[in-house]
């Protein structure tokens, strides 16, 4: 569990990258410098690559020895000191951190290797000088992993953005196209041709309802949330158009608290819920539909009888795969879609304020 915790904070072949190619640099600097300085000068090149093998070899050990620790430790310090609230005590703790590592990996490597093979020197100077060397180099390593964590996070954040963008860029279009339905548009023009020659005032109003649903859908498809007055303005148009079809046998009530107008929700959200009421369910003198509006705590309540056309194309639910994806961007809570008794029931949590939750531009 914790190994997958930290290949999750940063994978494995990640950090084995990063500590062979420290390991291989370290260990070409120290045995450069032990050779030039008379403290341990080389016999021969291959004398050289066995060292440097030998030195990798314990290096990755003594690497992944303090590695995971200085990950774990980073972990700790991102949730309880966090960099942009407390960074003096961060700093202390974390190099007082990097020091203690470093000695006890320094001294756990250095006695395995006199293992193996004795040093030459007395093991007490050996573990000084691997110590200040381990020190060094872990203060180093918590760094460059301090900063390769911040880039991959700035990375990964910038990709789950623009996901996100292209996700709302497809949701906006999914909603604008529905809004802008073929099928919509010309039985609402069918309609007005009627009126036009029975009834000019019934036309003039539905022009100006018409026109008011569009310019509503452009006005707000990019806003992330409206105010459920601004929701219930665009109700009642929608829902004269309808009428207009289907005339006494399509009704509906609002009954809602006023200090509820003033909360907010995706634009659309009702048409989404009261498309598919129409939409889904017979219309007519001998079954007529209503659809009640109401509320249940914060949330918002659609409910219609059940009296399904008995001829009805498949549905694809892309209407309410969009609105719970719109939903996931701006609250904590998911629209609810439910059959009880006869009734289909459509809950839509309401926001309290224009700032909450996960909202997006």
């Amino acid at each position: 569990m914790i190994l997958n915790r930290l290949n999750r904070l940063f994978p494995f072949q990640k950090l084995l990258k990063l500590l062979l190619i420290l390991a291989v640099g370290i260990q070409i600097i120290v045995i450069s410098y032990n050779h030039l300085s008379g403290f341990y000068p080389l016999d021969s090149p291959a004398h050289f690559f066995l060292r440097l093998l030998r030195g990798v070899s314990l290096g990755l050990i003594a690497g992944f020895l303090i590695a995971i620790p200085d990950l774990l430790i980073i972990r700790y310090l991102n949730k309880t000191f966090q960099w942009n609230s407390r960074v003096l005590p961060r700093v202390l703790i974390q190099l007082g951190l990097s020091i203690l590592l470093a000695f006890i990996g320094s001294t756990l490597v250095t006695l395995f290797a006199n293992l193996i093979s004795k040093y030459t020197e007395e093991l007490i100077s050996v573990l000084v000088y691997n110590a200040l060397i381990y020190g060094v180099v872990n203060i180093l390593l918590m760094v460059i992993l301090e900063g390769w964590l911040f880039f991959e996070e700035s990375n990964k954040a910038k990709i789950t953005a623009e996901k996100l963008e292209r996700e709302l860029s497809q949701i906006r279009f999914d909603v604008l196209k529905s809004q802008i339905n073929p099928h919509f548009m010309f039985n609402s023009l069918n309609v007005l041709s009627g009126l036009i020659d029975k009834d000019v005032t019934k036309a003039q109003l539905f022009i100006e309802e018409f026109s008011h649903i569009y310019r509503y859908v452009l006005e707000t498809i990019e806003k992330p949330v409206v105010t459920l007055e601004q929701e219930l303005g665009f109700v009642r148009s929608y829902i004269f158009l309808q009428q207009i079809r289907y005339g006494e046998n399509l009704t509906y009530d609002v009954n809602l608290p006023a200090a509820m107008i003033e909360l907010f929700m995706p634009p659309l959200s009702l048409q989404v819920v009261l498309e598919n009421s129409i939409k889904h369910n017979i219309v007519n003198e001998s079954r007529p539909l209503h659809i009640d509006i109401s509320s249940e705590g914060s949330w918002l309540i659609v409910k219609n009888t059940i009296q399904p056309k008995i001829s009805k194309g498949i549905s694809t639910g892309l209407g309410q795969k969009n609105l719970v994806k719109r939903y996931a961007m701006i609250s904590d809570d998911t629209p609810v879609f439910m059959i009880d008794a006869n009734y289909y029931i459509a809950k839509l949590p309401l926001i309290n304020s224009e700032n909450n939750g996960h909202t997006y531009n």
